[in-house]
């Protein structure tokens, strides 16, 4: 597989970056510049706004891909949890009680304690179920029980599962294993940091169906959304707009990522601040650019997502070239 590091060079000659501007009462408060890039399977960079090679954490939006070995080491199967299971370890969700149940399924079906389970038990909370990050987990230690792999550790980066993990991600971007920049996220996991058009390649690869592992993935996303993320939730929200043809993965620090389904095309975001009001701010406004939603599902995103409260009003200069 092709390699974006090949993409176009960090010049933001004629590729100026994004603006979000937070307006009250029409007058500019808040300033956000945004990076994006569309990429497709092949790693061809398509359109951009600002540095196609812009580094930053890609965050939750690796969920997807690092949900790959429950489905490939049979455990997704062995247990038949179906496309609940499976949108539940791709989720970054609202730590419902409903979401918790799911994670909690995996591990009872896997024959394993939650007490395993190795993100943090949130604040105000009583279980690491509750976390946002419990249905990756416990799909990490499903997988981890059906290959024969230790369940301790299984957050180490030398440990079996994050290696499987790293060489099938690897070859997604056409890299070596040993190249991949690796940290810690939030809940323990390991995060990779990334180019924003390896970002978007990978999302392409997501969206492509021709990985049968990923177009199950995908497949449970869409008929899942809610698990995904949860209701009023921009991920959420917009899967079930994009008439199946959309799969939307945020993640902190200003991180967006989507796929378009059949036609193997990512779509990348970094907000350089931070800000998760600008980078949805940013999906909708490229979206409308790319033509990937409906009008009526654009005014309904836009109503619920750009207007932050009563006086303000998100706006975003410049366009993909």
């Amino acid at each position: 597989m092709t390699s974006s590091m090949g993409l176009s060079g960090s010049s933001l000659t004629g590729h100026p970056p994004l603006e979000v501007r937070l307006l009250r009462d029409g007058m500019a408060e808040s300033v956000h510049r945004v990076h994006a890039v569309v990429c497709d399977q092949s790693g061809r960079l398509l359109m951009r706004a600002g540095d196609a090679q812009h580094l930053s954490f890609i965050r939750s939006a690796l969920k997807p891909f690092q949900a790959q070995t429950f489905v490939s080491s049979g455990a997704l199967d062995a247990q038949g949890g179906g496309d609940r299971a499976m949108a539940i370890a791709c989720a970054f969700h609202d730590g419902g009680k409903d979401k918790a149940r799911e994670a909690f399924q995996i591990l009872w079906r896997a024959d394993i304690d939650p007490s395993m389970l190795r993100c943090p038990v949130p604040a105000g909370k009583e279980s690491p179920l509750e976390h946002n990050c419990s249905g990756k987990h416990a799909a990490f230690l499903a997988s981890c029980r059906r290959m024969g792999w230790p369940l301790e550790g299984y957050l180490n980066k030398d440990h079996p599962l994050q290696q499987e993990l790293f060489g099938r991600i690897a070859e997604l971007l056409g890299l070596p294993k040993d190249e991949l920049i690796i940290a810690s996220d939030d809940c323990g996991a390991p995060t990779l940091q990334l180019p924003l058009s390896q970002m978007a390649l990978l999302f392409a690869h997501l969206g492509a169906g021709t990985l049968p592992n990923l177009e199950r993935l995908v497949r449970s996303m869409q008929a899942h959304p809610e698990l995904v993320a949860g209701e009023g939730r921009f991920d959420t929200e917009l899967m079930r707009r994009g008439l199946d043809m959309l799969i939307s993965k945020g993640g902190a620090e200003g991180i967006q990522c989507l796929a378009r389904v059949g036609e193997g095309l990512g779509l990348a975001i970094k907000v350089e601040d931070g800000a998760s009001r600008a980078k949805r701010a940013v999906a909708l406004h490229l979206l409308r650019q790319l033509d990937w939603l409906t009008p009526t599902a654009l005014e309904e995103l836009e109503e619920q997502f750009m207007v932050p409260m009563a006086g303000q009003r998100l706006e975003v200069i410049g366009e993909l070239a």
